[in-house]
Parts: structure tokens; sequence; C-alpha cells
């Protein structure tokens, strides 16, 4: 079976931000008011600005046209990850450990579909999972379950 849309998208983004030196975040095409929209959010240990994305704009935008793997009229948009970032790999995972974090998944655990806590990591053993503390008690959530991820402002 030929690979998905989602998945030429991230592979046609991670090519051209290898090629840009760009870490590829997150690519989502959405579908809003009727428009449809491929957002891509990108990040170097720099940081962004307005010039680095329109660097990668245009090639990103170059690579698309030549590739074509949305056949309907859509909208770029790329952009740093902000602040409240999503976590999409596991290296993010590992690199902001001691953040803040919201987690959304795909069932609940311990009665829960969303967990906010400090982010203590990521471990491939004995299975791929994070770890999260939540009010002083460690809950470790199994990579497959995670619906979301992202960087948030706790107290």
């Amino acid at each position: 079976m030929g690979q998905g849309r989602k998945e030429i998208l991230w592979e046609l983004a991670e090519k051209v931000g290898a090629e840009l030196n760009y870490e590829i975040v997150e690519v989502a095409l959405t579908r809003e008011g009727g428009q449809q929209f491929l957002r891509v959010f990108i990040d170097r240990p720099e940081g962004i600005g307005i010039k680095d994305c329109e660097v990668f704009s245009k090639r990103l935008s170059a690579v698309l046209d030549e590739e074509d793997p949305i056949p309907t009229a859509y909208l770029l948009e790329v952009s740093s990850p902000g602040l409240e970032r999503p976590l999409t790999k596991p290296e993010h995972f590992q690199r902001f450990a001691g953040q803040g974090v919201e987690i959304s998944l795909f069932a609940p655990l311990q009665g829960k579909r969303r967990i906010r806590g400090r982010l203590k990591g990521w471990s491939a053993q004995p299975e791929s999972q994070i770890s999260v503390e939540v009010g002083g008690v460690t809950v470790d959530i199994p990579w497959d379950m995670i619906s979301k991820a992202r960087l948030r402002i706790i107290d």
C-alpha cells in the first residue's frame, strides 16, 4: 500500500528542512471555513525569524508545485512552533524535559484523556513511553496512546 498524504507531506517538508538546515516540528493539512491549509512549523537552535519562514516557504512551495501531493487549492503557512510548541518526535520529549506539558490521549489513562504536568522525559525501554510528573506523582504514558502533545506554561 502506498504512503498516505500526511506521510508524503512530512517527507517533502523533511527533505526541504534537511536542505536548508531546519527541523520540521509539525506538518498539518486542515480545512477551515471551506479553505484548506498546509501548516508547517520549523525550528532551529538559534530560533526562527520571518526571513527563515519566507525562505523555507518559497523552497517548499516549489517542491510542492513539482510533486503536486495536494490535488486541490490550499494555502501554505510556515511559522515557528512558538512557546507552547507541539511535541511530535521522541527527541522533543528529551530536549524539553523539565518543562510544562499537556498530553492528549487516544483513550483514558488512569481515568483521564488529558494530562498536564512537568515533562520528565522519553524512554524506549522496555517500551516507548514518556513520563510526566503530575502533583508529585510520575505518570508513564505509552507512546502509542499519545494523540497530541505540546509544551504548556504551568504554575
